[in-house]
Formats: C-alpha cells, structure tokens, sequence
C-alpha cells in the first residue's frame, strides 16, 4: 500500500490534481475536509461544539453552519485548536479504517496535512501553490463567500516550506500543465514504485 499526501493553500486546485492522480494509479481518492465535515454532523461531536460556541452555530435545520463556525475559529488560534481537538478523534478513525480497505494506492489531499500523523505516512508528498491573486478570485467566486471571510480564513492556512516536499507544482490553471505534471508524477511513482 502506499500513500500519496497532496497539500497547499485553498483553491490552488489540490484536488483536481488528487482526484486526477488517484484515478490514473488505480487508487483511492480521500478529500479529509470532507471527513472534517462529516465530523461536525456527527450529533455527540455537534452537542460539544454548540455547548462550547453556543446554539447560535445550528442552520434551520439543527445542523452545524460551518460558515459560522468558520467566523468564529478562523480568527482565533486557540478556538481553532479547540475545533481541532473535538473533531479530530472522529477523522482520526475515519482515516485509520480506510487505510485498512484493500487498495493498492490511496491519494490523501488536505490543506491540513502536515499538521497529522498521516504526513508522516506518506510515501510521496506534493505541494500546490498557485498565483495567490487568482487563487483568492477562484475562491471568491466557487465558494460564494465574501472577502472578509476568505481573508478570516487565510488567516488559519499553513505555511509550508518547498524543502519538505518531493514535488511542489505552481498551477497555471491550464489543463495542459497540469495534465503535464501528472503525467511527470505518475511516472516517477511508477517507476520508482514507490
């Protein structure tokens, strides 16, 4: 088995490249901001928020509004680790029992990667990065937000530096130089069968 990590700043266009890469290996595509999601709809997971953050974080639907949460942890380092330290168990396991199914290559992306054990785990790491002015246009319009939320939540990015990585790609936002790259990527891990 062997484990690729993909990483870099929102809307660099991490997982198109990690959806793209595990379909050409064969292998399994895990987006981990989606199992963060998954967390916080967890109902044990969603009392310990709203007793914390209060009730004002439900949607109409008594669901957690990950906009709200947003405001309040992206600008506050400590709220943010309490964040962490609440859903982090639950993808933890999440994490764990898909690297138990049988694949022969799972391709992990998630701006937080380097922070968890699974960093560690990988066998090939590849960095991201984009032109920030485009990257930040992208966000605004795929993501429907306004620019003081996008700028809250750059605030609680990582920065990461280029040493430790294997790759590190700059997205152009072309399809020929990313399917370039991949192809640039699929061929190492292949012959280096790594």
């Amino acid at each position: 088995m062997k484990l690729i990590g993909i990483t870099g700043k929102t809307g660099t266009g991490k997982s198109t490249i990690a959806t793209i890469l595990a379909q050409k290996l064969n292998g399994q595509y895990v987006d981990i901001d989606k199992i963060g999601h998954q967390a916080t709809s967890d109902p044990s997971i969603t009392k310990k928020l709203c007793d914390i953050f209060g009730n004002a974080l439900l949607d109409v639907n008594g669901m957690i509004d990950r906009k709200k949460l947003g405001n309040i942890v992206f600008s506050d380092t400590d709220k943010m680790q309490i964040l962490t330290d609440i859903t982090w168990e639950y993808m933890e396991q999440e994490l764990d029992s898909i690297l138990l199914q049988k694949q022969q290559c799972f391709v992990f992306d998630w701006a937080l990667l380097p922070k968890v054990k699974f960093w560690d785990m990988c066998d090939f790491k590849i960095l991201v990065t984009s032109d920030d002015t485009i990257r930040k246009e992208r966000i605004l319009e795929r993501d429907h937000i306004s620019q003081e939320y996008l700028e809250k939540r750059e605030s609680a990015t990582l920065d990461y530096s280029k040493l430790s990585f294997d790759f590190t790609f700059n997205n152009d936002y072309t399809k020929e130089t990313m399917d370039a790259f991949i192809e640039v990527i699929y061929n190492k891990i292949i012959n280096e069968n790594i």
